[in-house]
């Protein structure tokens, strides 16, 4: 009878643990949404209003996902990962990521890929005005004021390889969030190593050991080809210095800043 109670009280414990998921009524409606955009795939082109279409309908055999081609970068500006998920999970907040990365390295996917997450918000890259819809968006579990941790970094990098392997995803096209909303946001923060992201191929860095700077040089007119908005001038060179000068935050740009530009629009 002993060994009865013990054996029934485990197979309770083991049941429990395998069923109980904190986010289960989430992911219900995660796979509500999703069921509900695969249903608007499966419909019929209903063709335009107020011209003449086809009486019957060709439909191309020659066509496929549409796939991101940015990956922008975020700190989550909270104080837990689990803050962060919270945040992500309720609908009045209106702001999603497709993935969270904690600061042990947990990697939490939170959004399919091809889905179009919340996480831009206002911004621009280039020419290139709606970024949640060409883009992934990655947080990391960081208040902005810290170092972001090794294991963060190590399996950034993971995350990073195999987005840019499965969707061809440029070099060029891995920035952050103060890249596109300069004046805006300014995440993530100057703890950021982006030169390590670089030596890894997830964007460019700079050598200006042998650069020769035109002296016609317009270091403004650099900051837009390599993609900044320079409609306020300030906020976009204080944003390029966030990510490549983060020891100097002044709006300004010295002699040293515009061989780093010109090296990078080259690039471009």
């Amino acid at each position: 009878m002993r060994y009865k109670f013990i054996t029934v009280v485990l197979i309770m414990i083991i049941s429990n643990s395998c069923s109980t998921n904190k986010y289960a009524a989430s992911n219900k409606k995660y796979k509500q949404q999703a069921k509900s955009l695969a249903n608007e795939l499966k419909k019929q082109p209903a063709g335009i209003d107020s011209v003449k279409n086809a009486a019957s309908w060709a439909g191309t055999t020659n066509f496929s996902m549409r796939k991101p081609n940015l990956v922008i970068i975020h700190h989550t500006a909270q104080n837990s990962c689990d803050q962060t998920i919270n945040t992500f999970i309720l609908p009045r907040t209106e702001v999603s990521a497709h993935y969270v990365i904690c600061k042990d390295g947990t990697v939490q996917h939170m959004l399919g890929d091809y889905l179009r997450g919340w996480h831009a918000g206002s911004g621009k890259w280039g020419n290139l005005t709606d970024i949640n819809s060409v883009s992934i968006g990655i947080e990391l579990d960081n208040n902005g004021f810290e170092p972001f941790t090794e294991a963060q970094i190590s399996n950034l990098l993971v995350v990073l390889k195999t987005l840019k392997k499965k969707y061809n995803i440029p070099t060029a096209n891995f920035i952050g969030h103060a890249d596109i909303a300069p004046g805006r946001k300014v995440d993530p923060s100057r703890f950021f190593p982006w030169q390590q992201l670089a030596s890894n191929g997830f964007g460019y860095w700079y050598d200006t050991t042998q650069v020769k700077q035109p002296e016609n040089f317009n270091a403004l007119q650099g900051l837009r080809i390599i993609g900044y908005n320079t409609r306020d001038s300030i906020a976009a060179i204080k944003a390029f210095k966030l990510h490549f000068v983060q020891q100097d935050s002044l709006p300004v740009l010295t002699e040293a800043d515009k061989k780093i530009i010109y090296d990078l629009y080259k690039k471009y």
